[in-house]
């Protein structure tokens, strides 16, 4: 696949919706009446809204719990970005070689994040997994278009490639050791949006995996799909729940629609931990794109100037977001920091160039940049590499276990 811009990205999606406009994709209408009273049957114990500030402490007190001999925990957040995901794996790839890598309480994903996850959760012995997850073949096929199909379905690409990949990794072995580092009380969280709320959903994923039986199983599938899935390159997923006398199916989509990444649901982000609570400590953001604005010319044309200032939004959007995490962080006596594919970097960003080339070269970058010790900046800090700095040995050929 050629690279693609950020224009040509906007352009498919515009295309996908006016190509699929007269495919839908089948489902039973329901009202906010539906939705009245408790929450979905079996569901109230592996996931909660992000606007509820309640159900995020309930969740996260075990992780609280679990770091309170220390007064801190430890939270790692991964953002969206589709193929700039291997630049995340190879930060930690890269860390894992530098020696200073954590062990975190909570981790968090979003989009491409929530693919990530899994193994950034399970610790250094897996990245054997997760780099081999974003730079073999297996990722090289997500997009797998439609063809004169298109015409019918919701979205421009098939989201088989992507099913693929995620039934590839979500093994048996995975799933056991999640389970067991929940029962020591460290979380991972994934976040979807749900469409027809417009709410982020945020699930936790070792709670869905300790259930462990084959509908669990499907369900933590259907969550990491489901959180990657960009609306219009990818067809949402529908997640069944028990309404009132009978099954409903809710859209989610991918967790970036309604935020970028996230160190605590936006419910707690103006939230400040009571004298003898457990803090926040050391919030760790891998950005798997750029932050700053970086020079392009803007044709003059309705594509160039609609895809400049979607890329402006998206990157502003993140800036915001990572201003609002680090108050969050200082108001609590912890610390934010972040790493991000650099502003000056010549590589494809576009997060749909899933061209070999571009992931070696993402991963190759991250890797480089997390063991020299470049990697991480403060929020308030730029993130590039310095001038003048030695050429870091490549890494070692990664493969799979």
């Amino acid at each position: 696949m050629s690279p693609m811009r950020p224009v040509r990205l906007l352009l498919v999606v515009m295309a996908a919706l006016t190509l699929t406009a007269c495919g839908s994709l089948s489902r039973d209408a329901y009202t906010a009446k539906d939705l009245a009273g408790p929450p979905p049957k079996g569901l109230a114990e592996l996931r909660f809204n992000a606007s509820d500030s309640d159900a995020a402490i309930r969740f996260a007190e075990p992780a609280r719990k679990r770091a309170s001999t220390q007064h801190t925990f430890d939270v790692l957040a991964l953002s969206g970005g589709g193929s700039n995901g291997a630049y995340g794996a190879g930060v930690l790839a890269g860390w894992t070689k530098r020696g200073e890598r954590p062990e975190f309480d909570i981790v968090t994903g979003v989009s491409t994040g929530a693919l990530t996850a899994p193994f950034a959760f399970l610790g250094p012995t897996w990245d054997d997994r997760l780099a081999e997850a974003y730079t073999g073949k297996a990722a090289g096929k997500i997009l797998k278009a439609r063809g004169l199909g298109l015409l019918f379905h919701t979205s421009f690409y098939s989201n088989a490639g992507l099913r693929a990949l995620v039934d590839a990794n979500v093994t048996d072995d995975l799933l056991q050791a999640i389970v067991a580092e929940h029962r020591r009380g460290r979380r991972l969280l994934i976040a979807t949006t749900n469409l027809d709320t417009e709410e982020t959903v945020i699930w936790d994923m070792g709670a869905i995996a300790s259930r462990g039986d084959p509908a669990s199983r499907q369900l933590f599938k259907d969550v990491l799909v489901a959180s990657a899935s960009i609306p219009g390159v990818f067809p949402p997923s529908l997640i069944q729940i028990d309404g009132p006398g009978r099954k409903l199916s809710e859209m989610h989509v991918d967790g970036g629609v309604t935020i970028p990444f996230f160190v605590a649901p936006e419910s707690l982000l103006l939230w400040t931990a009571a004298k003898g609570q457990v803090r926040p400590g050391r919030l760790y953001v891998i950005v798997n794109g750029k932050v700053g604005g970086t020079f392009g010319f803007t044709k003059g044309t309705a594509g160039a100037i609609v895809g400049r200032s979607w890329d402006a939004m998206s990157k502003a959007l993140m800036r915001t977001h990572l201003a609002a995490s680090s108050a969050f962080a200082r108001r609590n006596g912890g610390q934010l920091l972040y790493a991000a594919i650099p502003d000056s970097a010549d590589v494809n960003t576009s997060g749909l160039d899933f061209a070999s080339d571009n992931r070696e070269a993402l991963f190759r970058m991250g890797f480089e940049r997390a063991e020299a010790g470049w990697a991480w900046s403060l929020a308030d800090e730029p993130a590039e590499v310095p001038q003048g700095a030695p050429t870091v040995p490549a890494p070692p050929v990664i493969s799979g276990r």
